[in-house]
């Protein structure tokens, strides 16, 4: 059982700290458990750089990549969490410590048919993009980092979506998390992934490598067992993937503990990192489907971070 509880005065920003990439971030996943329809939120603080780095997606099956990428926007003044800059009106609030946030969201996105266009810096069409969705713990609690400054928190997630004309009554599940510490983007490999499988079993993993690919001796991450049981941490994590076009990958398998899963991509949501010095990093997020060894299928999200080689 995970004896390393999340002090709730941790859902609050956190003092910056003197690193020219230090960075408080907080993820929003969701998805619906038939995968027809997902997407996620992210909110990044970047202090030393004076930018805050916001990202929001929704994603389905035959639909096109619906994203918002804004590195530009500025630093709310602490302890807000809440963002105001050009047609992007956002709100994040934690109603209630451990137990559920609440995100909203109005914006002008832009549509991708072809979702590694993000990388070639296609404009896309415009269209407007409406999030009010809340993230309800699901289980005891949440899996804090030993050796980070990190925690993840499974959720369930309901709420509506407005894409365009289109209106979503949404009910899923998700993973919610905040991180403050220095974030180089450009100078570690990763895999990190969350999701849920049909018999109700939760999971996730982090599977981080060096810029030639190595895999690093590090775990971190847990499964939960049906019906929102403790959550167990892993002692082992691994990732394999094969690549296509644009470096999206097109099938993969995680070891997340004992647990073993192959993965399939479906829908990609895809960023692309620029830092100001000028290197460039790719990171395909996508909604993916899970199938276990015994024949248990499941969704959630994955992402990889793939930096040039050093």
């Amino acid at each position: 059982m995970h004896d390393y509880p999340i002090d709730p005065r941790d859902e609050g920003r956190h003092a910056p700290e003197d690193d020219r990439f230090w960075n408080e971030s907080y993820y929003f996943d969701f998805h619906r458990d038939d995968g027809s329809l997902g997407g996620y939120v992210r909110i990044g603080f970047y202090p030393a750089l004076g930018v805050t780095w916001y990202w929001a997606c929704v994603v389905g099956p035959g639909r096109p990549l619906v994203s918002l990428v804004e590195h530009g926007a500025p630093i709310p003044a602490a302890p807000s969490l809440d963002l105001e800059h050009g047609t992007l009106r956002a709100t994040h609030v934690c109603e209630a410590p451990n137990q559920r946030f609440r995100v909203g969201l109005a914006a002008e996105a832009r549509v991708h048919d072809d979702p590694a266009d993000v990388y070639r810096g296609a404009d896309g069409r415009a269209v407007p993009l409406e999030i009010d969705l809340v993230w309800q713990t699901d289980g005891p609690g949440g899996y804090r980092f030993r050796e980070l400054t990190r925690y993840e928190i499974p959720c369930r997630v309901s709420g509506r979506l407005r894409v365009g004309d289109e209106v979503f009554d949404f009910a899923g599940h998700g993973q919610r998390d905040h991180s403050w510490g220095s974030r180089d983007w450009w100078t570690t490999r990763w895999c990190w992934n969350a999701g849920r499988l049909d018999d109700g079993t939760r999971f996730h993993s982090v599977a981080p490598r060096t810029l030639d690919g190595q895999d690093m001796p590090w775990a971190a991450g847990y499964v939960q067992p049906p019906g929102g049981g403790p959550l167990a941490p892993i002692d082992h994590s691994l990732a394999r993937e094969e690549l296509g076009a644009e470096g999206l990958p097109t099938s993969g398998r995680i070891e997340v503990g004992a647990l073993q899963l192959d993965v399939s991509p479906r829908c990609f949501a895809p960023v692309l990192l620029v830092d100001p010095d000028g290197r460039v990093a790719r990171f395909p997020r996508c909604l993916a489907r899970y199938r276990a060894e015994d024949g248990r299928e499941g969704v959630g999200w994955i992402e990889w971070n793939q930096p040039p080689p050093a």
